[in-house]
């Protein structure tokens, strides 16, 4: 029995075809996979097969001319068959879907894919031709995850070689199952917190940034030799956050905070210390950190380290804070920026310390460099105020001596 080859839909905006080439001529024997015509659609030119066993009876779009997608595109059958009639009911049923055709497989799309069913097709299974279905056999590709270009949305050898080439760069003979899966969880108080203070101070105050670079090897030098002598170890951090509460005393507009309808500007220095916990953020303050020896603050800050890891900081130990730093040097962090934590008008942004070339005087020498970033309230503090405050721990931190005086 001839069967009808109506012009395919190509592409999603596709309404019409033009046949480029034909690659048979009336009267040709066709094998189903076989590629018929190339097809010109709105995107590309692609390759036709044939869905059919059989003799091509008739050519209904000469080469280089175009049709509307649904129009007769050819006709196969038997060698000698009489298709007029056949042609005659396409004509005053143009409209109407086409009925199962000879050479179709049935796909269920089930928990095995791949499997073949020979009854009537559903709207549950999946169209493919024979060819089509044998090489995504040999791939291990999952029928169903293919979008079929063929008439009527049949999967047929090209999109199967397409779906190959585009997600399996080796070839493989096992089919490989994923899922797409997630976890939720309740928020915590703690990260109900930090979303809304922060989002409160990212939306409200006008950020700018200041960055700056500074020259570690005097201060890594000085840091060498304060151990040896210390009972406790001091860390880069700690001299940070003695570098800038001095520095803030030289620069106390910094040291400040937004009230709106005043501006508070704070004679205590209490620096606050981002410290990562399991549930999220914790910024305990290191009170009068000015006045404070390096080896005070050096206890003081691992002595709140331990307590937020064992969650028994309380609420007077992160109140209060006039200043704050959070420092991602020790993960590796070059350079960030980060979200002022209210009452504050700054935060300091402290990198890593990264070892690299200088140049002094024309000649190229080692150094280490740590970048700073300083993210101030501009309803408070100005460019120039921030960028002397920065100039000022600059010169703190490359003559670490100074800061003791």
């Amino acid at each position: 029995m001839a069967e009808v080859v109506k012009m395919p839909k190509l592409s999603d905006t596709m309404t019409e075809g033009v046949v480029s080439k034909w690659h048979k001529k009336v009267g040709d024997k066709v094998k189903s996979g076989e590629i018929l015509a190339e097809i010109d659609t709105d995107k590309a030119t692609m390759d036709f097969e044939s869905f059919y066993d059989g003799t091509l009876l008739y050519i209904g779009v000469e080469q280089g001319k175009g049709a509307p997608i649904n129009a007769i595109l050819a006709i196969i059958g038997t060698s000698g068959e009489d298709i007029s009639a056949l042609m005659q009911n396409e004509e005053s049923a143009s409209s109407s879907p086409i009925h199962d055709r000879a050479g179709d497989i049935s796909v269920v799309a089930a928990n095995n894919p791949n499997t073949v069913n020979s009854s009537a097709e559903t709207s549950d299974r999946i169209k493919v031709s024979p060819l089509a279905k044998k090489i995504a056999q040999e791939k291990g590709i999952n029928l169903s995850a293919i979008k079929g270009s063929g008439d009527d949305g049949r999967i047929i050898k090209r999109d199967v070689e397409n779906y190959s080439l585009a997600t399996l760069p080796i070839k493989t003979t096992s089919l490989v199952s994923a899922y797409e899966s997630f976890t939720e969880e309740p928020v915590s108080q703690m990260r109900k917190t930090i979303a809304r203070r922060l989002a409160e101070s990212k939306f409200s105050a006008p950020h700018f940034y200041l960055k700056m670079e500074v020259e570690m090897s005097k201060a890594i030098e000085a840091r060498k030799a304060i151990n040896e002598v210390s009972s406790i170890k001091v860390s880069f951090n700690d001299m940070v956050i003695k570098a800038v509460s001095v520095a803030l005393r030289s620069n106390p507009k910094v040291n400040s905070s937004w009230l709106g309808d005043k501006i508070r500007y704070n004679q205590h220095i209490n620096i606050g210390v981002a410290m990562a916990v399991d549930d999220g953020l914790l910024v305990p303050v290191v009170r009068f950190a000015d006045n404070k020896s390096l080896s005070q603050i050096a206890t003081e800050v691992k002595a709140y380290s331990q307590k937020a890891k064992d969650k028994k900081l309380q609420p007077t130990d992160w109140e209060g804070n006039t200043f704050t730093i959070s420092n991602l040097g020790m993960f590796g962090i070059d350079e960030f920026t980060a979200i002022i934590n209210p009452p504050d008008s700054c935060i300091l942004a402290v990198g890593g310390i990264k070892e690299t070339a200088l140049i002094r005087n024309g000649q190229v020498v080692p150094g280490n460099i740590m970048k700073l970033t300083l993210s101030c309230d501009h309803r408070v503090v100005d460019g120039a105020t921030g960028a002397a405050f920065l100039q000022t721990l600059k010169n703190l931190l490359e003559a670490p001596v100074t800061m003791l005086v």
